[in-house]
């Protein structure tokens, strides 16, 4: 199958008809391809946004909020093909797909919907001075989107919901990795009533498309979620023009264990928060630390609850852990599990590749713990993304800390106690973007979503994500 770019509201080739395998990661094979599109589609995606925004920016909010619910019930109508197609192109289970990804994607448009419907300004009135100043939020213009491999449609959604919400135009590029469900939303978007050109979809390689979209001098704004050093060049490219940048990156998260926690509670959501999308989520907890009073019990429950996942195909309902999500990332993975045993780190279960019978090609490996020493270990400092945890014990409140704050990365934290003064100082301390106590990905949408340090700039969801895509613009009035 040949997926095509989405351009004016049609399905076109790429300009140079070149084309890029498209990788099933539960059997290796190839099964189909998508435009490795250049500068000239990318120029054609910009022309048509931006002849499309003078109209779309004046459309009242109702009528936005119109046609993002019905793209939300399309999702949702559509669910079973969603997330078959998810499941196929990604490597994760069906299951999860259809439980979590795809009616997040159908919650992200039908929030942003009711958000821009209830999204106000400011006025303050200038006492004596016989003045009031009001603000505008204006919409931008031709905005760029930009989303990872992970959560494909999830994370998609959640950078174009509130950017057409917010009545800019866009240009929006999947990860090559995974395209499929970006070119089926395409599908839905004419049913939905969404006017021509107000979102374009473009296929290809960050080196390319990517880069062609970046550096374009009149995308105004960069909205990205993916790897740091990706980050960083866009960074470099952006920001001598001056465009806005919402950048979601990378994340090598702790998850703090003290023994006044709801111990069942806690092992339940750490297997959850360790090896949910085989670890392929900035959000999952990859640093356990334990306090040492429930060490060694926390390690023998661990062990045995992990043992119990099911490494399988993505399509069988049993299937806890699908396929990585390339056979280049599967690779790099296991490479940090043979730098873990460099390291002296103790395997305390899996790190071997798994054989799926019948799909012997799939990208699967084991759910994996290792036990180290030391949190200056590299395993310990720099993000894995893969079904990879690592597990260690501490003693005291400023000694976990300073483990947990030690690293390059803040994005987020998961804290596990029931101590209230603790759980306020802690929270107050740890340097990241968002703190869980007692839960994991339990999500708000109108919160804001980002991370610190090399973990992020700027943050998304709610009225953030609408103030990212609009400008402020105050006017003063004298009366």
């Amino acid at each position: 199958m040949k997926l095509k770019n989405f351009i004016n509201g049609k399905f076109e080739n790429p300009i140079s008809n070149e084309w890029i395998d498209n990788y099933n990661p539960s059997n290796g094979e190839v099964y189909g391809q998508i435009p490795n599109s250049s500068k000239a589609d990318v120029e054609n995606a910009y022309q048509t946004a931006k002849l499309a925004f003078p109209s779309w920016s004046q459309t009242t909010f109702e009528v936005r909020s119109r046609i993002l619910i019905k793209i939300s019930e399309l999702l949702e109508t559509n669910l079973q093909r969603f997330a078959e197609a998810e499941s196929k192109d990604n490597g994760k289970p069906i299951s999860l797909a259809k439980a979590i990804d795809i009616p997040r994607a159908a919650s992200n448009f039908r929030f942003f919907g009711n958000a821009i419907t209830q999204f106000a300004s400011e006025s303050h009135e200038s006492i004596g001075q016989k003045a009031i100043n009001y603000t505008l939020r204006q919409p931008i213009g031709v905005v760029a989107c930009i989303s990872p491999w992970n959560l494909p449609l999830y994370l998609f959604t959640w950078k174009i919901a509130p950017a057409i919400a917010a009545g800019n135009c866009v240009v929006a590029k999947p990860s090559e990795i995974t395209p499929m469900t970006a070119f089926l939303l395409a599908e839905i978007l004419n049913e939905a009533g969404l006017p021509k050109g107000v979102l374009n979809i473009v296929h290809g390689l960050g080196t390319t498309t990517g880069q062609a979209i970046i550096e374009h001098p009149e995308i105004k704004a960069i909205s990205f979620t993916g790897g740091t050093s990706t980050g960083e060049h866009i960074a470099r490219v952006a920001a001598p023009m001056f465009k806005k940048l919402s950048l979601e990156l990378g994340g090598k998260n702790p998850n703090i264990i003290f023994d006044d926690c709801d111990y069942e509670d806690m092992l339940e959501t750490t297997v959850r928060s360790s090896f949910t999308n085989q670890g392929q989520i900035c959000l999952c907890g990859s640093r356990i630390f334990i306090e040492d009073t429930i060490y060694e019990k926390f390690k023998a429950d661990f062990i045995e609850k992990v043992k119990k996942l099911n490494v399988g195909h993505p399509s069988e309902n049993t299937t806890n852990i699908g396929a990585l999500v390339s056979k280049s990332h599967l690779e790099k993975v296991l490479t940090f599990i043979d730098i873990a045993k460099e390291e002296g780190g103790n395997i305390l279960f899996g790190g071997k590749k798994v054989i799926v019978k019948g799909f012997e090609n799939g990208y699967y490996l084991e759910p994996t713990i290792i036990e180290v020493e030391t949190d200056n270990c590299k395993v310990n400092q720099e993000e894995i993304f893969g079904p990879v945890v690592t597990i260690m014990s501490f003693k005291t409140e400023d000694e976990v800390l300073e483990m947990a704050n030690k690293v390059k990365y803040g994005l987020s934290a998961t804290l596990w106690t029931n101590d209230l003064k603790r759980t306020m100082r802690l929270s107050n301390k740890l340097q990241v973007g968002i703190v869980w106590v007692n839960t994991w990905m339990l999500r708000d949408l109108r919160t804001p979503f980002g991370g610190v340090k090399a973990s992020g700039v700027g943050r998304e969801g709610g009225f953030e994500a609408l103030r990212f895509f609009t400008e402020a613009k105050n006017v003063c009035i004298k009366y």
